[in-house]
C-alpha cells in the first residue's frame, strides 16, 4: 500500500514561442502532451513500473496560457483499482511578471499497469488516502470510474 504523496509529481514548463499558436497562446495539444507526461510519471511511480494511458476524461480550457507564462502541472494518484489508477492533474499558470497564479485546467486520466514482457495488465499497489482532500478525491474517482464503465457498456 502506498500514500498519495509517494507518487506525486510537480512539473514546471515555460511557454516558449515554439509552444504557441499565432495568437501567442499555448497550443492545446502541447498542454495535453504535458498533462499526459505528468500523469504517466505519477502512475508509473505509483506502480513502480510502466503504466500506459488508457483514457483521458473531458478536458476544458478555462484560461488561455500565454507566451512567457510558467505552467505548473501537479499530478496525484486519486485511486488505485485492480490493474489501473486514476490520476488527477491540476494545471496552474504563473505570470512571470506579477507572480499571480491561476488555475487553468484540471484533467483526469486512467493508466493501466502493464507487464513489460507480455504487455498484459498487472495489479497495482493499493493507495491509502491520508487527509480530507485525498479522501474526497478517492471517493470521487470511484464515481467517475462507474460513469466511465456505464458509458463503455452502453456503446
Amino acid at each position: 500500500m502506498k500514500t498519495v504523496k509517494e507518487s506525486q509529481i510537480e512539473m514546471i514548463e515555460l511557454v516558449l514561442p515554439n509552444d504557441t499558436n499565432i495568437l501567442g497562446n499555448l497550443l492545446g495539444g502541447r498542454l495535453m502532451h504535458w498533462i499526459d507526461i505528468a500523469a504517466a510519471l505519477t502512475a508509473s511511480r505509483h506502480c513502480n513500473n510502466i503504466a500506459v494511458t488508457a483514457e483521458v476524461d473531458k478536458l476544458k480550457f478555462h484560461l488561455p496560457v500565454k507566451l512567457g507564462d510558467i505552467v505548473r502541472l501537479k499530478a496525484s494518484v486519486n485511486r488505485a483499482f485492480k490493474t489501473s489508477v486514476e490520476v488527477g492533474v491540476r494545471v496552474e499558470i504563473e505570470d512571470i511578471i506579477t507572480g499571480k497564479i491561476s488555475h487553468s485546467n484540471s484533467a483526469y486520466l486512467t493508466f493501466v499497469n502493464v507487464d513489460r514482457n507480455t504487455n498484459k495488465p498487472i495489479s497495482v499497489p493499493e493507495i491509502n488516502p491520508e487527509n480530507e482532500t485525498e479522501k474526497r478525491r478517492y471517493e470521487q474517482a470511484l464515481m467517475r470510474r462507474e460513469i466511465r464503465l456505464k458509458e463503455d457498456f452502453s456503446k
